[in-house]
This record gives structure tokens, C-alpha cells and sequence, in this order.
């Protein structure tokens, strides 16, 4: 028998064609796949190479390599990413919502770049920079026609450095120049606590990012002194994040020792049980759970684990539907990939994924599971609940659809535009509770629209046309013209009646943003509790101690 020294001097073929001769015919399959899987890198490093070299213009390398890469996992699930260098950064904000810089969002405005939204309590806030102030300078760099990309790389920096940024700002005849000095941001999973009457509090939690849990347990032992004796806890726009957090927050409503969730991919090895580890914080008092369509992954394992044990009683939409585990695994050259490597089982053994990325239609889009085809599963107490569709609500709440007109002032920043004037002319506001757009401020803003565009074509509209065109086409057109116009006309007076109309709506959005400028993120939320369906909903559920049992009774 030859030694292993031997053997290593053997040329490579020879080895690998020994050892494959030595496996069982069970490992056909591993040997049929390593087989593809090297001759595929081998086709696709020859191409690259290939194009690279001869291709009649010059091609960038690194962007060349990139469009390849997204097209090859995008054919996967939208959740597998490949993170390059220079997007680490962003990345590690995403998980743990720091970052060195001045604490405000910023958007495009024409050709200019304004403050959209400062955090309350970081730089911007502090050094009075306001939504709607346009950045003139940073750094000494002229702003005008940069993208918002190029301005956060100025605004961001190592902690207690200083920038400096020149401003306009409306109601200022001059512009403004400040220095801030960088922080290390770190933006709160939880976006407010408070209570909302003598007994119900409420957490909202945005994100479950780094410490999310600690944020909750400390928003509850809090609003706890204050008396609070049920809770709403709001996972509405909560896209998810940490597992982890996830399950250290399911851990303070649920009893030690409970199972969380369960993972299982194509590793075995890696197939995993979650419990709870530590005592709850409390098990008892009654509380409801907000979710809506946006509500996704840790939310929904949140939600889903109070509704399994029948925890509470969850009101909203239906949730998202991502039953989808990723794993960061570093790659080379600093770079890492997002990957999916499991599905999640919540208590009663449902995966709530909605669309199986598997299987593509004739059009090669992922399939959705139909409702007919989800599974029924029970609850502790017996209630049936479904997989593949996301979180189905204990009350179903009706989306409330926004008005065209109501969505054109918003997306036309028309109310966004109106709060900064707002702001400008008045130095207070009342508490968020208190405030309201009276018919006075109401008509301060229609004076303020009425040379400005907010055009939009209803359905209706877009429908007249099409038959218009048809119409045309067939040569019938002539006969009904008058008639076709009149509609018209008809429709157009109408819309013309829509700022009265939807009035109501139209104040609800302008009181937000106005409470924005004085209250900031926090105002927002707190402004937006009065019109809140969902908000009311709850409030009537956890009132009526009869209902809230047989909810989760299943009667």
C-alpha cells in the first residue's frame, strides 16, 4: 500500500480520480454535482475573461462582475444579496442602526437636497437644522445638483468631529450657516412609549435591530410604573431583523422553556430549535398586537408566537407572508453575502411564507400559494390557523384607501411644502393630543395649493381615454363626441371639488406633518392615534374583558 506521502505526489487528476473510485454509490450524487459545479465556474470564468478582453468597448471589470452577480441570486428569492465593500457600512446600520454622522434624513428637492426629517435629540435637531431646510454647503462643497448619496457621505464621519453646513431656509432672508458635531447614531428599535389612557400602554417597535429587546423590556418595566395594566404593542411597518431580538422579546410574554420557532434548510446540521431562556417579564396582562401588510420575518414571528399560545388577541391586515431564515457569510476581499438558508416553523408548526421562489409561473414569476392550498393548524386553544400567507389577524381591520387627491398633495410634497411654511410663521405648537387643523389653518393651505400642481387622472379618466381611442379607431367617435365631452367636463368639475370633498383626510395628513416640525418622529406617531382605526380597535377589545377571552377561546 502506498504511503500518504506517495500519494501526494501523485498529479491532482490522479488523486481526485482515486478518491472518487474509493466512494460508495451512494455519493454518485455529491460527485454529479461537484462535477457541474466545477465545470460551470470553469464556463463562467472563460467567458468572463473572453468578454472582458475582446468585446469592442471597454468594460468596467468590477460593474461587469456585479450585473452578473444580482442577476444570478435575484433568479433565487429577493432576501439572497451579495454586499460589496463599500455597501458595509450601510449594511451595519440596517442590523444595528448605527452609523457616525448628524442623525436626519435627506431627500432630493429638484436640484437640490433638504433636511426631510431630523431625529430628535442627535445633531441636526440640536443644532435647530429643521424638514424642509435646503443645504446650501457642507463641508464648503456647493450641494446644488448633488445626489443624496454624495451628501450623506459629507454628513457622515467619526464621532465628535465637526461639519459644517450652510443653509436656506424659508422666512430667512439670509442663509444659515452651522456647525455640528458628528455622534455616533444610533437609532432606537423602539419608536415610542408611552400611555395611552389610565391602564393601556403602548410600545411601538420599528425595528428589531441590535438591543431592540432591551428597548422593549425597558419601555414596559416603565410604562409598568406608571400603572399600566394592558398593553398595545404596535408591529406595524416593521419589516423584521434579528432572529435573535425576536425571540428575547416573544421571551418576556410567553413561559420559559417555550418554543419560539424551529429552522430547517438544506443543512441538516443547522436545523435548530429556539426557546425562550429566561423568565417573562409578564405572562398575564392582556395585550394586543398591531400588524398590517409591511409587518414582515421577525414581526411575524413575534405576532405569530402571541397568536400559537394564544397570548393576546392580534388585530390589523394580514402580514407580509417572509417564513425565509438569511445568514450573513463572509466572502473575500472584505465583501459578505445576505443568503437564505431555512424556512421558520412558528409553536403550532405553520410556515407562514407567502411565495414559494422555487416554482415560477409561465410569465417566470414566483408563484404565490393560492388560499386553497394553505394548511390548517391549531392554536393552544384549539383555534385554526393557516401557513403560506403570513400572520392572518384575530380582527380584521380594512385597509383605509387614500383619496387620489389626498395621495397627489402627499407624493406632490404639497403637505410636506405647507408644514415648513407652518413652521416658519409659528414658533409653538400645542401637544400632539391637542392639536388640530382647524378650518382656518385648512384654508391658509388651499390659498397656499391653488397656484400649484396637483393634477392627477382618476381610473375614470384613464378608461374615457382608452374608449376615446377605440372609439376613434372604429370610426364612431363623431356620433358620440358631444356626449363624450359633456362626461368630460362633468368629471373634471367634480374633481375640482375633491379638496372639500376629502377635507377631513387632507387635515389628518397635514396635522402629522405639521406636529412633525415641533414633535418630530415621536409627534408624528402620537398626532396619528385620534384617526387610528386599528388604535381603536384595540382599545374597544382590551375594554371589554368578555370579548378579549372569547377571542382567544375560540368562541
Amino acid at each position: 500500500m502506498r504511503n500518504i506521502k506517495s500519494i501526494l505526489r501523485l498529479p491532482r487528476k490522479w488523486v481526485l480520480i482515486g478518491l472518487l473510485a474509493g466512494m460508495s454509490f451512494g455519493s454518485l450524487a455529491f460527485v454529479n454535482n461537484y462535477f457541474e459545479l466545477s465545470k460551470n465556474i470553469e464556463i463562467f470564468t472563460a467567458l468572463y475573461r473572453e468578454v472582458n478582453t475582446y468585446y469592442v468597448d471597454e468594460i468596467d471589470p468590477a460593474k461587469f462582475m456585479r450585473t452578473g452577480i444580482d442577476a444570478m441570486l435575484k433568479s433565487l428569492d429577493p432576501y439572497t444579496d451579495y454586499i460589496s465593500e463599500s455597501e458595509i457600512e450601510d449594511f451595519r446600520f440596517m442590523t444595528t442602526g448605527q452609523y457616525g454622522g448628524i442623525g436626519a434624513l435627506i431627500s432630493k428637492k429638484e436640484e437640490d437636497v433638504m433636511i426631510a426629517d431630523p431625529y430628535e435629540g442627535f445633531p441636526a435637531q440640536k443644532a435647530d437644522l429643521r424638514a424642509g431646510d435646503i443645504l446650501l454647503e457642507v463641508a464648503g462643497e456647493n450641494m446644488r445638483g448633488k445626489n443624496t448619496e454624495d451628501v450623506s457621505k459629507l454628513l457622515k464621519g467619526q464621532p465628535k468631529t465637526e461639519v459644517k453646513v450652510k443653509i436656506k431656509r424659508l422666512g430667512e432672508d439670509k442663509p444659515l450657516e452651522k456647525v455640528l458635531i458628528r455622534e455616533e447614531i444610533k437609532v432606537n428599535s423602539v419608536a415610542y412609549s408611552g400611555m395611552v389612557d389610565a391602564e393601556v400602554g403602548y410600545i411601538n417597535l420599528s425595528g428589531f435591530r441590535t438591543n431592540a429587546a432591551s428597548e422593549v423590556q425597558k419601555a414596559f418595566t416603565e410604562l409598568k410604573k406608571q400603572g399600566m395594566k394592558k398593553l398595545v404593542f404596535d408591529l406595524r411597518g416593521n419589516l423584521g431583523g434579528s432572529l435573535d431580538e425576536a425571540i428575547r422579546i416573544c421571551g418576556m410574554f410567553v413561559p420559559r422553556g417555550s418554543v419560539v420557532v424551529d429552522t430547517k434548510g438544506k443543512v441538516k446540521e443547522w436545523d435548530k430549535t429556539y426557546r425562550t431562556t429566561n423568565e417573562p417579564i409578564d405572562a398575564q396582562m392582556p395585550m394586543v398586537v398591531l400588524i398590517d401588510g409591511s409587518s414582515a420575518s421577525a414581526s411575524e414571528i413575534v405576532s405569530g408566537v402571541v397568536q400559537d399560545y394564544d397570548r393576546g388577541v392580534v388585530i390589523g391586515q394580514k402580514s407580509f407572508g417572509k417564513g425565509l431564515v438569511q445568514t450573513v457569510r463572509p466572502l473575500t476581499y472584505n465583501t459578505q453575502v445576505k443568503i437564505t438558508t431555512a424556512k421558520y416553523y412558528i409553536p403550532s408548526g405553520r410556515c407562514i411564507q407567502a411565495i414559494n421562489y422555487s416554482e415560477k409561473d409561465n410569465q417566470n414569476r414566483p408563484v404565490k400559494t393560492p388560499d386553497s392550498l394553505r394548511t390548517a393548524f391549531k392554536t393552544r386553544n384549539g383555534r385554526v390557523v393557516y401557513d403560506a400567507g403570513g400572520v392572518t389577524p384575530d380582527l380584521n381591520i380594512p385597509v383605509r384607501q387614500m383619496s387620489n387627491i389626498t395621495a397627489v398633495l402627499v407624493g406632490k410634497r404639497l403637505v410636506f411644502d405647507f408644514a415648513t411654511e407652518y413652521r416658519s410663521k409659528n414658533a409653538t405648537l400645542a401637544a400632539p393630543e391637542n392639536f388640530a387643523v382647524t378650518d382656518d389653518i385648512y384654508k391658509q393651505f388651499l390659498d397656499f395649493i391653488k397656484d400649484k400642481d396637483y393634477t392627477y387622472t382618476t381610473e375614470s379618466e384613464r378608461v374615457l381615454n382608452d374608449f376615446k381611442e377605440k372609439a376613434t379607431k372604429e370610426e364612431y367617435f363623431s356620433a358620440i363626441e358631444a356626449e363624450y365631452n359633456a362626461l368630460l367636463e362633468k368629471k373634471k368639475s367634480d374633481k375640482s371639488q375633491d379638496v372639500m370633498k376629502h377635507q377631513e383626510e387632507i387635515k389628518e395628513m397635514l396635522a402629522q406633518e405639521i406636529v412633525s416640525r415641533y414633535y418630530f418622529q415621536q409627534g408624528r406617531l402620537r398626532a396619528s392615534f385620534k384617526e387610528d382605526l386599528e388604535m381603536k380597535e384595540a382599545l374597544a377589545v382590551l375594554a371589554n374583558e368578555g370579548k378579549y377571552k372569547s377571542i382567544l377561546s375560540g368562541k
